[in-house]
């Protein structure tokens, strides 16, 4: 059950807009996942409806007119929300409420939900709250200084309700708080990464959509013994575990929080401090799921968020899972992506490919060497160019950095330049 005990399930009307930006494929399949994200906050979706416009209307987002025939089906269907995929504005949020007579959210606030229901560590909660705190903030304009006693629906349950209740003052005390505690988090995470680097353990981050099969190959590689729902964000909590690999190295292994389109950007900074385990990694791998309707949105969704924390250039291994259930579509997706490995994380197919695949890629990571030439050395840049892989060159005030793969007797010859 949800937090707050109820008697029935939520009756929500989806709401989706095709802009000239947009297509309707994209829309329909946006509304197919919203869909999961209410059935997994514990509410029932009983239609969808899909507005074609050519912006946004700024105070209802829909225009008043399919803000009122959606009142007239809310009133046919007996629905308690109407959620809409775009996020909304505070202004749009109270205008659509008035207009509709019930509730009305955003994608934002379903997937708030779902976070709030399965947070478990103080950490966790710590980060849901503030999430909530950040998005519920601005929408408490013009409900005087307290809201009412909430029924307990999609966007009104976890932790920081009962802040809801007090004045905006303890509200933004309440944030500072968590912020602190929070940053204290993170500054011991980063005494832990540095302790790491010194001892030369390294740490491979499981990344990927949510329900791409993380927590099922954590299982497999490590007998974590995780729990494994089929449900979306069923993993807020990151783990971590020992893993021996073929060479006889050994690594750290973590799990992580999924991602999803439109993940909320409330939700990002929040758990920030989680995800610097994926910014320090030494390798993520990053899981898809080859029977998902759209896996190369689901990649490409999963990188805009690695970009957003700052670990857009961290070596990524991609893992296509769930072959057992989508063995064609794993073996095109392995075609169109080098140096992909195909797995099933059920049944274990391709787990010894994908070890020797890790020990292989941080080994490479192994030989990447950071150097820092002067402008006034191009012959030096030159000879790096011929000599090493170079991983990526960029530039600061005085010289160019460079991550290079280089061997034994390239590290010797340029050890001048190995940066400090």
């Amino acid at each position: 059950m949800t937090l707050i005990e109820r008697s029935f399930r939520e009756r929500i009307v989806l709401v989706g807009v095709v802009f000239p930006w947009t297509s309707a494929d994209a829309v329909d399949a946006d509304l197919d996942e919203l869909a999961l994200l209410v059935d997994t906050a514990g509410a029932i979706v009983v239609d969808r409806v899909i507005q074609r416009r050519d912006r946004p209307d700024p105070a209802t987002f829909i225009g008043r007119g399919k803000a009122e025939e959606l009142h007239e089906l809310s009133l046919t269907l007996d629905t308690d929300t109407i959620v809409f995929d775009d996020e909304l504005s505070p202004a749009q949020q109270r205008n659509l409420e008035k207009i509709l007579g019930r509730t009305a959210i955003d994608r934002t606030a379903v997937i708030l939900d779902i976070f709030a229901q399965n947070a478990r560590s103080q950490e966790g909660k710590a980060q849901v709250e503030l999430a909530l705190l950040r998005y519920r903030l601005p929408r408490l304009r013009g409900k005087g200084l307290t809201l009412s006693q909430q029924a307990g629906g999609i966007g009104t349950r976890g932790p920081g309700e009962t802040q809801l209740e007090v004045d905006r003052r303890r509200l933004l005390r309440r944030m500072t708080r968590l912020e602190a505690d929070l940053k204290q988090v993170s500054a011991t995470r980063r005494t832990q990464s540095r302790s790491r680097l010194r001892s030369r353990q390294r740490v491979v981050s499981l990344v990927g959509y949510t329900n791409a099969g993380k927590s099922t190959l954590l299982n497999r590689l490590t007998d974590a013994g995780v729990l494994v729902e089929n449900r979306l964000f069923s993993t807020l909590d990151s783990r971590t575990r020992r893993l021996a690999l073929p060479g006889g190295e050994t690594v750290l292994l973590s799990d992580t929080v999924g991602f999803v389109r439109k993940l909320p950007h409330q939700l990002v900074e929040a758990f920030r401090s989680t995800l610097e385990v994926v910014k320090d990694a030494d390798l993520l791998m990053h899981v898809v799921d080859a029977s998902a309707p759209e896996p190369e949105m689901q990649i490409e969704a999963v990188r805009s968020v690695l970009d957003e924390i700052d670990a857009g250039a961290v070596a990524e291994l991609l893992v296509i899972n769930k072959a057992d259930r989508a063995r064609r579509a794993a073996a095109r997706m392995a075609n169109a992506h080098e140096g992909a490995v195909v797995v099933s994380a059920l049944t274990g197919a391709g787990i010894d490919q994908l070890l020797r695949a890790m020990g292989d890629q941080l080994r490479v990571a192994d030989r990447v060497v950071e150097l820092v030439v002067p402008f006034d050395r191009g012959d030096v840049l030159a000879a790096v160019h011929r000599e090493g892989e170079v991983v990526d060159e960029s530039h600061r005030e005085a010289a160019t950095v460079v991550h290079v793969v280089l061997d034994d007797a390239g590290r010797a010859r340029f050890r001048e330049f190995v940066a400090s």
